[in-house]
């Protein structure tokens, strides 16, 4: 062990911590790490617990199945992401909360105690790269060996490291510490992260067990600071390439906050039992309307949720290029309900030849863990939150090598809304929006109707009303300010003027649920077209100018797509009336959240942007300042 940690270039107190623990592990394989995790070949469940002021108290229980682990916490609250669970720790620029101000004393004490009850544990020691092996970062995990099921889930969201291959020196970039306990000693119970940015370290210090605000969205920080340094974004989005029936091939890059339709983007159109393809479903009447698709497009997959846009290979041709993050995808399967809801990730779940990690789904021991068989939270209900972490090596058609993006596409999770009852669902099927809009969505980023991603108080997650995530819909993972993240974003669209942007709605359009069916019928659309690849008498003004513009008419392989998706205004139960009060409160909403950017350091070209929306421009107006590029 000590010739393997001859190779660590690490801080004073992480090298106290390591020579004074009782033992210290460096699992050379994943295999080994998720031995860990039960202790010995004929465990089949153990349970996650901790000594918290003389008693014990059970965090999660752990599974062994057929196929993986299935971690369960006790605590419904402990079984998605609290979107309020960072705090820095440091002196340098953030718009985020302060430790010190949130808790009344100086990080430093805590520090020092988490150290000491590291240094009196057994610890696991995981070397990975931050940002994938081609482009990533050295980083390195320490956490307690009875949480080896949180090391094993990081190891496989991560690029993980053989410490027996890593050349020397290995100075690590970032270092997560796992202290579980103090969620109760320090915290009453909530989930904490606590960030601690340093001119060439940056150090998380997570202080729950559920891996997204840590393992996960702990690193997308870690990635989002250094690019804030250098000068450059991680996005929050999917991407893929599209490949259609006649072998044209478009990048679609989708953007969005948490549950905006990310994962969606990479599923094949999913069909009813005679074949046909739902578009949506009259809330009122029950009328249904469906599409018939003959052949619909490969889609090979790049990203799933954090898509690296480094200046390493931006080519010059004025589109972006983006690659993967991530080695493993944490997937949401909230919406595989039944065998077949989602072919290809049940089929890598069931017949895995590696040991998977499961959270919130129903593992029974030995036995296959299924994602249609989600855990119930103590209401009765099924976890709106089911997971599972999905190597990228398993994927089919897997793109592993920097893609150049034709068409960025955002994701907004829409409520109904009718005349009675309006409400901001009010976006036609797809927006074609400028740059400028797109930048403006992109700051405001509505976190929308229903989220089942975060833990949410019964704001903007549980219903209606809107809450945003902010700048790039990835702010609540930045460490930093507001204001050079937007300007970043916005340079890097203004560079980019041959990636074409649209928008698109998920859940509803005025009456009707449409689910996730607006993003996949426009992924078909638009790779027919060979992306936004169209005239300007094709479109007319929406009605809302911060839709864009909107479709006269769209045919998806010959057939019509009902202009009440595509003008919602037309609509009988919502009408001109009711979307007018429905575009009231998506301006009002945008002015209030807007207001935070307004300020001196603002890019140029994002204050002449401002000062169009503060005046109501017209879509002509946005286009004026950012070309839509088209003819």
């Amino acid at each position: 062990m000590s010739v393997l940690l001859e190779k660590f270039v690490l801080t004073p107190e992480l090298d106290k911590i390591i020579s004074n623990s009782p033992s210290v592990i460096i699992p050379d394989t994943k295999e080994t790490l998720y031995e860990l995790i039960f202790g010995n070949e004929h465990t089949d469940k153990i349970e996650v617990s901790y000594d918290v002021n003389g008693k014990l108290v059970k965090e999660a229980s752990v599974v062994r199945c057929k196929n993986g682990a299935s971690v369960n916490f006790v605590e419904d609250y402990m079984r998605r992401r609290d979107p309020d669970c960072m705090r820095i720790a440091d002196d340098f620029p953030t718009d985020k909360p302060r430790f010190e101000d949130v808790y009344g004393y100086d990080f430093d004490l805590l520090r020092e105690e988490t150290y000491r009850w590291l240094t009196r544990q057994e610890l696991i020691l995981v070397p990975f790269k931050a940002g994938g092996y081609q482009y990533g970062y050295d980083s390195l995990l320490v956490c307690p060996r009875n949480t080896a099921f949180f090391a094993f889930a990081l190891a496989q969201l991560q690029a993980f490291l053989n410490v027996k291959e890593i050349k020397t020196p290995f100075k690590p970039r970032a270092v997560v510490y796992v202290a579980p306990p103090f969620r109760h000693t320090h915290f009453k119970g909530r989930q904490v992260c606590v960030h601690s940015r340093h001119p060439d370290l940056h150090e998380v210090f997570a202080y729950n067990l559920y891996p997204g605000p840590s393992a996960k969205k702990g690193i997308y920080s870690v990635l989002l600071d250094i690019g804030e340094q250098e000068g450059w974004v991680t996005a929050h989005a999917s991407a893929a390439r599209i490949i259609t029936p006649y072998e044209n091939e478009m990048v679609m890059m989708h953007e969005g906050a948490s549950g905006g339709g990310k994962s969606e983007l990479l599923q094949d159109v999913p069909r009813v039992g005679d074949g046909r393809v739902r578009l949506g479903t009259n809330t009122e009447t029950g009328e249904k309307l469906y599409i018939s698709m003959s052949d619909t497009c490969t889609i090979e997959p790049v990203t799933d949720d954090m898509a690296l846009c480094q200046p390493a290979y931006q080519p010059k041709n004025g589109k972006l290029a983006v690659t993967d993050g991530e080695d493993g995808w944490f997937v949401r399967v909230d919406g595989i309900t039944e065998y077949g809801s989602d072919p290809l990730y049940e089929k890598i779940a069931i017949h895995s030849k590696e040991n998977l990690m499961f959270f919130n789904l129903d593992g029974i021991p030995r036995a296959t863990c299924l994602l249609w068989e989600h855990t119930l939270d103590s209401n009765g209900s099924p976890c709106p939150n089911p997971r599972a972490i999905i190597p990228r090596r398993m994927i089919d058609r897997i793109v592993d090598t920097p893609v150049e993006v034709d068409v960025r596409s955002f994701g907004v999770r829409m409520p109904p809304s009718t005349r009675e009852t309006p409400g901001y669902g009010i976006l036609g099927l797809m927006g074609i929006i400028p740059p400028a809009l797109a930048w403006l969505w992109r700051l405001v980023a509505p976190r929308g109707y229903k989220n089942p991603s975060i833990a949410d108080d019964g704001g903007a997650g549980a219903g209606p009303n809107l809450a945003s995530e902010g700048v790039g819909s990835y702010w609540p993972f930045a460490t930093g300010q507001r204001v050079k993240q937007a300007n970043l974003l916005l340079e890097q669209i203004l560079s980019c003027p041959n990636t074409r942007y649209v928008l698109i709605p998920n859940q509803h359009i005025g009456v009707y649920e449409v689910g996730f069916a607006p993003e996949w019928i426009s992924r078909e659309y638009l790779a027919r077209r060979g992306g936004v690849n169209m005239k300007m008498d094709r479109l007319v003004p929406a009605r809302c100018p911060l839709f864009g513009y909107a479709l006269k008419e769209m045919k998806v392989d010959g057939q019509q797509i009902s202009s009440w998706l595509l003008r919602p205004e037309r609509q009988a139960a919502l009408g001109v009336e009711g979307y007018d009060k429905g575009a009231k409160i998506l301006y009002d909403f945008f002015a209030k959240e807007l207001e935070i950017y307004d300020t001196e350091e603002l890019h140029p070209v994002g204050k002449e942007i401002l000062a169009c929306f503060r005046s109501n421009g017209t879509i002509e107006d946005y286009c004026a300042i950012t070309p839509l590029g088209l003819e």
